[in-house]
Protein backbone atom coordinates (compact mmCIF):
# COMPACT_ATOMS: atom_id res chain seq x y z
CA UNK A 1 0.00 0.00 0.00
CA UNK A 2 1.48 3.32 -1.07
CA UNK A 3 1.62 6.23 1.37
CA UNK A 4 0.25 9.55 0.17
CA UNK A 5 2.91 12.21 -0.45
CA UNK A 6 3.53 14.49 2.51
CA UNK A 7 2.43 17.54 0.52
CA UNK A 8 -0.99 16.01 -0.08
CA UNK A 9 -1.37 15.12 3.59
CA UNK A 10 -0.55 18.70 4.58
CA UNK A 11 -3.12 20.06 2.12
CA UNK A 12 -5.80 17.65 3.32
CA UNK A 13 -5.06 18.55 6.93
CA UNK A 14 -5.36 22.23 6.10
CA UNK A 15 -8.68 21.69 4.33
CA UNK A 16 -10.00 19.66 7.24
CA UNK A 17 -8.93 22.30 9.73
CA UNK A 18 -10.56 25.02 7.66
CA UNK A 19 -13.75 22.96 7.49
CA UNK A 20 -13.80 22.54 11.25
CA UNK A 21 -13.24 26.24 11.80
CA UNK A 22 -15.96 27.12 9.32
CA UNK A 23 -18.38 24.73 10.97
CA UNK A 24 -17.57 26.11 14.40
CA UNK A 25 -18.23 29.66 13.26
CA UNK A 26 -21.37 28.72 11.39
CA UNK A 27 -23.57 28.64 14.49
CA UNK A 28 -24.84 31.56 16.57
CA UNK A 29 -22.18 33.38 18.63
CA UNK A 30 -22.91 31.80 22.03
CA UNK A 31 -21.97 34.86 24.11
CA UNK A 32 -24.69 36.95 22.44
CA UNK A 33 -27.33 34.38 23.43
CA UNK A 34 -26.16 33.95 27.02
CA UNK A 35 -24.05 30.80 26.69
CA UNK A 36 -20.40 29.99 27.33
CA UNK A 37 -20.07 27.55 24.45
CA UNK A 38 -21.66 26.89 21.08
CA UNK A 39 -24.64 24.59 20.74
CA UNK A 40 -23.71 20.96 20.26
CA UNK A 41 -20.18 21.27 21.65
CA UNK A 42 -18.71 19.37 24.56
CA UNK A 43 -17.08 22.41 26.13
CA UNK A 44 -17.26 22.55 29.92
CA UNK A 45 -20.27 24.37 31.26
CA UNK A 46 -19.79 27.73 32.92
CA UNK A 47 -19.71 27.79 36.74
CA UNK A 48 -23.19 27.09 38.08
CA UNK A 49 -25.05 29.98 39.64
CA UNK A 50 -25.53 29.31 43.35
CA UNK A 51 -29.22 29.47 44.24
CA UNK A 52 -30.28 32.47 46.29
CA UNK A 53 -32.51 31.17 49.05
CA UNK A 54 -35.45 33.13 50.42
CA UNK A 55 -35.08 33.74 54.14
CA UNK A 56 -38.38 35.61 54.38
CA UNK A 57 -36.65 38.93 55.08
CA UNK A 58 -38.06 41.95 53.22
CA UNK A 59 -35.44 43.45 50.88
CA UNK A 60 -34.84 47.15 50.31
CA UNK A 61 -33.11 49.37 47.78
CA UNK A 62 -31.62 52.87 48.12
CA UNK A 63 -34.10 55.59 47.20
CA UNK A 64 -37.15 53.33 47.51
CA UNK A 65 -39.62 53.33 50.37
CA UNK A 66 -40.86 49.87 49.35
CA UNK A 67 -39.79 46.48 50.65
CA UNK A 68 -40.34 43.08 49.06
CA UNK A 69 -39.48 39.48 49.80
CA UNK A 70 -37.73 37.43 47.12
CA UNK A 71 -40.95 35.61 46.08
CA UNK A 72 -42.64 39.00 45.62
CA UNK A 73 -39.71 40.30 43.57
CA UNK A 74 -39.87 37.23 41.31
CA UNK A 75 -43.65 37.05 41.02
CA UNK A 76 -44.46 36.65 37.34
CA UNK A 77 -47.94 38.10 37.85
CA UNK A 78 -47.11 41.08 40.04
CA UNK A 79 -43.36 41.63 40.42
CA UNK A 80 -41.81 44.33 42.58
CA UNK A 81 -42.17 47.94 41.48
CA UNK A 82 -39.37 49.62 43.43
CA UNK A 83 -39.76 53.13 42.02
CA UNK A 84 -43.38 53.91 41.00
CA UNK A 85 -42.44 57.54 40.43
CA UNK A 86 -40.01 56.62 37.65
CA UNK A 87 -42.69 55.68 35.15
CA UNK A 88 -46.33 56.34 34.16
CA UNK A 89 -49.10 54.21 35.62
CA UNK A 90 -48.69 50.71 34.25
CA UNK A 91 -51.49 49.02 32.32
CA UNK A 92 -52.71 45.85 34.00
CA UNK A 93 -50.94 43.62 31.46
CA UNK A 94 -47.62 45.34 32.20
CA UNK A 95 -48.01 45.35 35.98
CA UNK A 96 -49.65 41.98 36.56
CA UNK A 97 -50.03 40.13 33.27
CA UNK A 98 -52.88 37.68 32.93
CA UNK A 99 -52.82 34.06 34.03
CA UNK A 100 -52.02 31.47 32.95
CA UNK A 101 -49.57 32.39 30.17
CA UNK A 102 -49.27 36.16 29.85
CA UNK A 103 -46.65 37.06 32.44
CA UNK A 104 -46.30 40.68 33.52
CA UNK A 105 -44.13 42.63 31.07
CA UNK A 106 -42.52 44.39 34.05
CA UNK A 107 -40.97 41.19 35.37
CA UNK A 108 -38.38 40.82 32.62
CA UNK A 109 -38.39 44.27 31.01
CA UNK A 110 -38.80 46.24 34.26
CA UNK A 111 -41.53 48.82 34.88
CA UNK A 112 -39.33 51.48 33.26
CA UNK A 113 -38.81 49.38 30.14
CA UNK A 114 -35.03 49.19 30.47
CA UNK A 115 -34.81 45.43 30.11
CA UNK A 116 -31.63 43.40 30.53
CA UNK A 117 -29.04 41.84 28.18
CA UNK A 118 -30.93 38.55 27.99
CA UNK A 119 -34.13 40.24 26.75
CA UNK A 120 -34.92 43.64 25.23
CA UNK A 121 -35.12 47.28 26.24
CA UNK A 122 -38.66 48.39 25.39
CA UNK A 123 -38.72 52.01 26.52
CA UNK A 124 -38.91 54.40 23.60
CA UNK A 125 -39.77 51.81 20.96
CA UNK A 126 -42.31 53.13 18.43
CA UNK A 127 -45.71 51.65 19.27
CA UNK A 128 -46.24 50.44 15.68
CA UNK A 129 -42.91 48.61 15.76
CA UNK A 130 -43.83 47.01 19.10
CA UNK A 131 -47.21 45.84 17.77
CA UNK A 132 -45.64 44.37 14.62
CA UNK A 133 -42.99 42.57 16.69
CA UNK A 134 -45.66 40.97 18.87
CA UNK A 135 -47.54 39.92 15.75
CA UNK A 136 -44.36 38.28 14.46
CA UNK A 137 -44.01 36.36 17.72
CA UNK A 138 -47.65 35.28 17.48
CA UNK A 139 -47.22 33.89 13.96
CA UNK A 140 -43.88 32.20 14.71
CA UNK A 141 -42.14 34.58 12.28
CA UNK A 142 -39.71 35.54 15.02
CA UNK A 143 -37.61 32.88 16.73
CA UNK A 144 -34.08 32.58 18.09
CA UNK A 145 -31.24 31.21 16.00
CA UNK A 146 -30.06 29.44 19.15
CA UNK A 147 -32.78 26.99 20.14
CA UNK A 148 -31.39 26.85 23.68
CA UNK A 149 -32.56 30.40 24.38
CA UNK A 150 -35.57 29.51 26.50
CA UNK A 151 -36.87 33.02 27.18
CA UNK A 152 -37.53 33.56 23.46
CA UNK A 153 -39.93 30.63 23.56
CA UNK A 154 -41.51 32.08 26.70
CA UNK A 155 -41.96 35.39 24.88
CA UNK A 156 -43.66 33.60 21.99
CA UNK A 157 -46.10 31.98 24.43
CA UNK A 158 -46.79 35.33 26.12
CA UNK A 159 -47.43 37.05 22.78
CA UNK A 160 -49.85 34.33 21.73
CA UNK A 161 -51.72 34.68 25.01
CA UNK A 162 -52.12 38.47 24.81
CA UNK A 163 -55.16 40.13 23.26
CA UNK A 164 -54.90 42.89 20.67
CA UNK A 165 -56.02 45.38 23.33
CA UNK A 166 -53.29 44.23 25.73
CA UNK A 167 -50.63 44.49 23.03
CA UNK A 168 -51.80 48.00 22.15
CA UNK A 169 -51.83 49.11 25.80
CA UNK A 170 -48.32 47.80 26.46
CA UNK A 171 -47.02 49.26 23.19
CA UNK A 172 -48.33 52.72 24.02
CA UNK A 173 -47.03 52.48 27.57
CA UNK A 174 -43.44 51.67 26.64
CA UNK A 175 -43.47 54.12 23.71
CA UNK A 176 -44.41 56.92 26.11
CA UNK A 177 -41.04 56.71 27.92
CA UNK A 178 -37.80 57.98 26.42
CA UNK A 179 -34.85 55.64 26.23
CA UNK A 180 -31.96 56.79 28.42
CA UNK A 181 -28.75 54.73 28.09
CA UNK A 182 -27.50 52.87 31.14
CA UNK A 183 -24.77 50.76 29.58
CA UNK A 184 -21.10 51.70 29.95
CA UNK A 185 -18.98 50.41 27.07
CA UNK A 186 -15.39 49.49 28.01
CA UNK A 187 -12.78 48.38 25.47
CA UNK A 188 -10.45 45.78 26.96
CA UNK A 189 -8.30 42.75 26.18
CA UNK A 190 -9.37 40.92 29.34
CA UNK A 191 -12.65 40.60 31.21
CA UNK A 192 -13.62 39.46 34.70
CA UNK A 193 -14.36 35.76 34.89
CA UNK A 194 -18.09 35.15 34.93
CA UNK A 195 -20.81 32.63 35.56
CA UNK A 196 -24.09 32.54 33.67
CA UNK A 197 -27.51 32.74 35.31
CA UNK A 198 -30.63 32.84 33.17
CA UNK A 199 -28.72 33.97 30.10
CA UNK A 200 -26.90 36.79 31.89
CA UNK A 201 -23.15 36.95 32.58
CA UNK A 202 -22.39 37.64 36.25
CA UNK A 203 -18.95 38.47 37.63
CA UNK A 204 -17.38 35.91 39.90
CA UNK A 205 -16.08 37.07 43.24
CA UNK A 206 -12.40 37.92 43.22
CA UNK A 207 -10.20 39.52 40.59
CA UNK A 208 -9.63 36.66 38.14
CA UNK A 209 -9.77 37.62 34.47
CA UNK A 210 -9.68 35.93 31.07
CA UNK A 211 -9.11 36.99 27.47
CA UNK A 212 -12.14 38.60 25.88
CA UNK A 213 -11.47 37.21 22.40
CA UNK A 214 -14.12 38.12 19.84
CA UNK A 215 -16.92 38.51 22.37
CA UNK A 216 -18.96 41.17 24.12
CA UNK A 217 -19.49 40.39 27.77
CA UNK A 218 -22.28 42.38 29.45
CA UNK A 219 -22.38 42.26 33.22
CA UNK A 220 -24.41 44.13 35.86
CA UNK A 221 -22.65 46.97 37.63
CA UNK A 222 -23.96 45.43 40.86
CA UNK A 223 -24.68 41.71 40.70
CA UNK A 224 -26.97 41.48 43.73
CA UNK A 225 -29.04 44.53 42.82
CA UNK A 226 -29.63 43.15 39.32
CA UNK A 227 -29.78 39.37 39.72
CA UNK A 228 -31.45 39.11 43.12
CA UNK A 229 -33.34 42.38 43.62
CA UNK A 230 -34.10 43.23 39.97
CA UNK A 231 -33.24 46.88 40.52
CA UNK A 232 -34.39 48.91 37.47
CA UNK A 233 -31.92 51.70 38.32
CA UNK A 234 -28.81 49.50 38.38
CA UNK A 235 -27.12 49.49 34.97
CA UNK A 236 -24.61 47.39 33.04
CA UNK A 237 -21.04 47.33 31.77
CA UNK A 238 -20.41 46.01 28.26
CA UNK A 239 -16.83 44.84 27.79
CA UNK A 240 -15.86 44.89 24.11
CA UNK A 241 -12.63 44.04 22.23
CA UNK A 242 -10.06 46.79 21.78
CA UNK A 243 -10.64 48.67 18.52
CA UNK A 244 -14.18 47.40 18.01
CA UNK A 245 -15.85 50.76 18.66
CA UNK A 246 -13.79 52.49 15.97
CA UNK A 247 -14.42 49.70 13.48
CA UNK A 248 -18.09 49.85 14.33
CA UNK A 249 -18.15 53.59 13.77
CA UNK A 250 -16.87 53.08 10.23
CA UNK A 251 -19.48 50.45 9.46
CA UNK A 252 -22.33 52.41 11.05
CA UNK A 253 -21.50 55.80 9.53
CA UNK A 254 -20.23 54.79 6.07
CA UNK A 255 -21.28 51.18 5.54
CA UNK A 256 -17.64 50.25 5.02
CA UNK A 257 -18.46 48.88 1.58
CA UNK A 258 -20.39 46.01 3.21
CA UNK A 259 -23.67 47.45 4.40
CA UNK A 260 -25.95 50.50 4.45
CA UNK A 261 -25.32 53.47 6.73
CA UNK A 262 -27.44 52.91 9.83
CA UNK A 263 -28.51 56.58 9.90
CA UNK A 264 -30.55 56.10 6.71
CA UNK A 265 -33.24 54.26 8.71
CA UNK A 266 -32.38 54.72 12.38
CA UNK A 267 -31.73 58.48 12.22
CA UNK A 268 -28.56 60.56 12.34
CA UNK A 269 -28.30 60.12 16.11
CA UNK A 270 -29.33 56.42 15.94
CA UNK A 271 -32.26 57.17 18.22
CA UNK A 272 -34.90 56.10 15.75
CA UNK A 273 -36.75 57.61 12.83
CA UNK A 274 -40.52 57.38 12.58
CA UNK A 275 -41.57 53.74 13.05
CA UNK A 276 -37.92 52.55 13.00
CA UNK A 277 -36.52 51.89 16.51
CA UNK A 278 -33.50 53.54 18.04
CA UNK A 279 -30.31 51.49 18.50
CA UNK A 280 -28.14 53.99 20.37
CA UNK A 281 -27.19 53.08 23.92
CA UNK A 282 -29.00 49.75 23.91
CA UNK A 283 -27.75 46.28 24.81
CA UNK A 284 -25.05 45.20 22.31
CA UNK A 285 -25.80 41.53 23.01
CA UNK A 286 -29.41 42.11 21.99
CA UNK A 287 -28.29 44.00 18.86
CA UNK A 288 -26.01 41.16 17.75
CA UNK A 289 -28.79 38.62 18.30
CA UNK A 290 -31.15 40.57 16.06
CA UNK A 291 -28.56 41.06 13.33
CA UNK A 292 -27.66 37.38 13.39
CA UNK A 293 -31.26 36.12 13.62
CA UNK A 294 -32.21 38.30 10.67
CA UNK A 295 -29.25 37.20 8.57
CA UNK A 296 -29.94 33.52 9.26
CA UNK A 297 -33.68 33.88 8.65
CA UNK A 298 -34.96 32.87 12.07
CA UNK A 299 -36.32 36.39 12.48
CA UNK A 300 -38.79 37.13 9.71
CA UNK A 301 -41.53 39.70 9.23
CA UNK A 302 -41.85 43.21 7.82
CA UNK A 303 -38.88 44.75 9.58
CA UNK A 304 -36.66 41.71 9.12
CA UNK A 305 -37.35 41.71 5.37
CA UNK A 306 -36.14 45.31 5.18
CA UNK A 307 -32.99 44.42 7.12
CA UNK A 308 -32.01 41.29 5.19
CA UNK A 309 -30.01 43.05 2.44
CA UNK A 310 -28.41 45.27 5.07
CA UNK A 311 -27.00 42.35 7.08
CA UNK A 312 -26.37 39.92 4.21
CA UNK A 313 -22.60 40.49 3.96
CA UNK A 314 -21.81 41.12 7.62
CA UNK A 315 -19.48 38.79 9.50
CA UNK A 316 -19.92 38.07 13.21
CA UNK A 317 -16.98 40.41 13.85
CA UNK A 318 -18.79 43.15 11.90
CA UNK A 319 -21.95 42.61 13.96
CA UNK A 320 -19.93 42.79 17.17
CA UNK A 321 -18.33 46.07 16.09
CA UNK A 322 -21.61 47.64 15.02
CA UNK A 323 -23.23 46.68 18.33
CA UNK A 324 -20.28 47.97 20.36
CA UNK A 325 -20.36 51.36 18.64
CA UNK A 326 -24.14 51.72 18.79
CA UNK A 327 -24.14 50.85 22.49
CA UNK A 328 -21.49 53.49 23.14
CA UNK A 329 -23.63 56.29 21.70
Amino acid sequence: MRTAPRSIIVVLASVLAYGLISAASDGPPPWAYGFASAAGTNSPASPAAPPVQDDGTPKRLPGSSASFTLPQIRDGFGPADWYPGDHPQMPEIVAHGRKPDARACSLCHYPNGKGRPENAGLAGLPSSYFVQTMADFKTDARKSADSRKANTNIMIAIAKAMTAEEVKASAEYFASMKWTPWIKVVETATVPKTRIAGGMFLKLEGSDTEAIGQRIIETPEDTERTEVLRDPRSGFIAYVPVGSVKKGETLVTTGGGKTTRCAVCHGADLRGLGPVPGIAGRSPSYTVRQLYDTQRGTRKGVWADLMKPVVADLTEEDMLAIAAYAASR
